[in-house]
């Protein structure tokens, strides 16, 4: 899957208006959420899924210093983006709400997709090899087939990325769903 082009401009102005889309995102979250047990079974299975494609790329992403071509990005060049979109559907879906899981694409569609334009420019320019990558493993549909690495997960990468807020985060969106469903 080819990358959309969108102009540099708006690429910059979304990767800079992303935390701000967060806090909106949590607030409609927040709001919109009717869980019941059913929405909760069905729901935090598949946002626990995205966390730990999440954690499993963040402990092979050295950031800047080398090009991640090991664990989950063998088969996906944007594990994270993936994670990320497995998480808000799992929240979308525990949360029993059909417009957050909406809202949720919307936001991917519009902030999400420029910043990985942004990021794969970025990584072109720092690393000659990334072209070849790139024609071989696709952006967002992960290949069945990966190759094999000898780099293994690195505890200290997943620490470094501070992937332990994406858990932190989930855990506190876990915990008001289940507490919206007692209520």
């Amino acid at each position: 899957m080819k990358l959309p082009l969108f102009p540099k401009p708006y690429a910059d102005l979304v990767a800079r208006l992303r935390v701000t889309c967060g806090f909106v995102l949590v607030a409609a979250f927040a709001w919109f959420s009717h869980p019941d047990a059913r929405s909760l079974a069905g729901g935090l299975p598949v946002a626990l899924l995205g966390l730990g494609l999440r954690g499993w790329a963040a402990g092979h992403l050295a950031k800047n210093q080398a090009l991640a071509t090991a664990g989950p990005y063998a088969y996906i060049r944007n594990p994270l983006y993936l994670g990320t979109m497995l998480v808000a559907a799992g929240l979308a879906i525990a949360a029993r709400s059909l417009g957050l899981g909406g809202l949720f694409f919307v936001v991917f569609l519009c902030i999400y997709l420029p910043v990985m334009q942004l990021e794969e420019q970025h990584l072109r320019s720092l690393f000659p090899e990334y072209a070849a990558y790139a024609e071989r493993v696709p952006a967002l549909v992960p290949r069945m087939a990966g190759v094999r690495s000898a780099k293994p997960f690195q505890w200290s990468l997943y620490a470094k990325n501070r992937e332990y807020q994406a858990a932190v985060g989930f855990v506190a969106g876990a915990l008001f769903l289940v507490w919206k469903a007692l209520r």
